[in-house]
Formats: C-alpha cells, sequence, structure tokens
C-alpha cells in the first residue's frame, strides 16, 4: 500500500542518499557526518519528513548485541528529529543492506528494502535506493540475491564482530565511492535507472520518480509529466532533493552553511 499525504501544510519532504560514512578516511567520513547533522539542522525546520535513500553507511551489520563503531553524531541528530515529531524514513542500498531493527527499535526509523510509493496530494512519487533495477548488471543482481540470503547474514553473524567488520572496511575502502577521485559519468540513454523509470512509466504514472546509487545529481525526463531525479552523493557534491507538494528540486548544501 502506497504512504498518502493529504497535504503538506507548508513543510517540506527532504530526500537525501549515498553518504558513504566510513570512507575514505576516518577524518574525512567525521568531515562529513558533521556537515550532514548541520544539514539536518538547517532542514528540521520547515521539515515534514526527511527520506534517507541508501548508502548512507559504507558498510553496516548488526550483530546481535553489536552494530558498527562510530557514526554517534548522524544517530543523536536522527533520534533528536523522531523523538520531535519528524519522520525519518530509512531505505536500505546495496553498501547497507545488512540493516535489521536497531534503527527502528532505537531511533524509530522505518526501513525499507525496495522502492514505495508516496501519494502527497494527489501526486505520485516512486522512491528507492535503485540498486538492482533495470537492465544489466546481472552479476550484481546473483551477488544481491546471495548477500540477502537469511543463510548468508547468518553465515557472517558468526563471524567475531572484530574480524568482521574489519574485512567488510577493508573491501569498503576499495569501492568505487572512496578510490575513484571522480564520480560516475552520465551515461546517456544507458542510464540503467532512467530506463526502469521509463518501463515503470509505461505500466502507471508517476510525477516524481527519486533515487540514489548513481552518485550523479540527475534530472531527467520521463514522460510529458513525469521525471527522474538522481540525488547524488555527499563525497562530492552534497546534494539532496526537496519536494514542496507542487515541484520536486535538486539543492547543493554549500560547505560554509555547515560552518
Amino acid at each position: 500500500m502506497p504512504q498518502t499525504i493529504d497535504t503538506l501544510s507548508g513543510k517540506k519532504i527532504y530526500f537525501a542518499s549515498d553518504f558513504h560514512l566510513g570512507v575514505p578516511t576516518k577524518n574525512k567520513s567525521l568531515e562529513r557526518e558533521k556537515r550532514i547533522v548541520s544539514w539536518l539542522d538547517q532542514v528540521k525546520k520547515d521539515a515534514h519528513s526527511i527520506y534517507l535513500l541508501g548508502d548512507i553507511f559504507d558498510f553496516w551489520f548488526e550483530y546481535k548485541h553489536a552494530i558498527p563503531k562510530g557514526f554517534i553524531r548522524l544517530q543523536g541528530k536522527l533520534a533528536e528529529l523522531t523523538d520531535a515529531g519528524i519522520p525519518v524514513i530509512f531505505f536500505t542500498g546495496n553498501h547497507d543492506m545488512w540493516m535489521f531493527s536497531y534503527f527502528t527499535e532505537e531511533l524509530n526509523i522505518p526501513i525499507y528494502r525496495k522502492p514505495q510509493q508516496l501519494v502527497v496530494d494527489g501526486k505520485k512519487l516512486l522512491i528507492g535506493h535503485g540498486d538492482g533495477l533495470g537492465p544489466g548488471d546481472h552479476t550484481y543482481k546473483i551477488l544481491k540475491k546471495v548477500f540477502s540470503s537469511k543463510l548468508c547474514q547468518w553465515l557472517f553473524a558468526r563471524i567475531h564482530p572484530n574480524a568482521g567488520i574489519g574485512i567488510a572496511n577493508f573491501w569498503s575502502r576499495k569501492s568505487r565511492i572512496s578510490s575513484s577521485g571522480e564520480d560516475d559519468r552520465f551515461m546517456g540513454d544507458k542510464e540503467f535507472l532512467w530506463q526502469y523509470c521509463k518501463q515503470v512509466e509505461q505500466k502507471e504514472h508517476h510525477d516524481y520518480y527519486i533515487f540514489g546509487h548513481r552518485h550523479l545529481p540527475l534530472n531527467l525526463e520521463v514522460g510529458e509529466h513525469s521525471r527522474y531525479f538522481n540525488l547524488g552523493e555527499w563525497v562530492n557534491f552534497q546534494t539532496y532533493g526537496t519536494y514542496d507538494g507542487e515541484k520536486f528540486e535538486l539543492h547543493t548544501f554549500e560547505k560554509e552553511d555547515s560552518l
């Protein structure tokens, strides 16, 4: 069932994704985390709700009695927001798919793993992280099924956190967001999420398609009355989206704003 909002009452819905906290270094990640907290402080003034669309962490795995060390400033700020009555909604990405119940139980933040439809005053938005959608990338789609399996999760949980998180952090430092000096390049008609949006649009109209994952801020036409937005990422761009009930816009959170 789609989530329905009758009116935003003059407020905005905020969207962000791909913070990739944890890379490329501890200091760089901490600097970025503080900037994100400053952004959340800014948007809480008129936020109806905040949607975090995946890869917030470059790695995350919840053991039964342990979670990855760090990121306490972000968690504290999210707790402050939800305690104040501002809904925060979290979509898992390919880097933080092993998120289970911690955020829901401790921070009152619901977790979604697949794209969800949001209807705001009759306007339809399709929201998700974006990994594994559209044509191609068959190897990753197979790996995602493996990593999403209960057996795989159970086996990884058998590894002591010191070793398991250490191994994961080692591989995170080799990820594309931390090892590349520049972001992904626009692929034109081969943009797989753009193709996915067009496929969905043929079956059901949506006014806006909002995803992350591509690490590239995008604003592309899907149909005569629908558009696809990619939120970009926060390692290079610090971009986010807003919806005020009438239009969706991409913005950049300037570094000086966080000082």
